[in-house]
């Protein structure tokens, strides 16, 4: 049985330069890179398949990324 995830991981997208070191360290590759307005940020794509381990936010080095507890996460738009 998979551990039960406590958190997800929320993007800032005006901290977000776009430097691509918490896709690197992700260990099940659910961050990627997009581009909205010739502007490159990190996004959660495969919100299911994350483990909520925080390395992305612990690499982030522009505290881009916070970890949200699952029953505070706002609503889907």
């Amino acid at each position: 049985m998979a551990t039960e995830r406590k958190a997800l991981p929320v993007i800032n997208k005006t901290r977000c330069t776009g430097c691509g070191w918490c896709v690197a360290v992700c260990p099940p590759h659910v961050l990627s890179l997009e581009v909205e307005h010739w502007k490159k940020f990190s996004q959660l794509h495969d919100e299911a398949g994350c483990t909520g381990c925080a390395k992305c936010a612990v690499k982030c080095p522009f505290d881009a990324i916070t970890m949200v507890r699952i029953p505070d996460l706002p609503p889907a738009r």
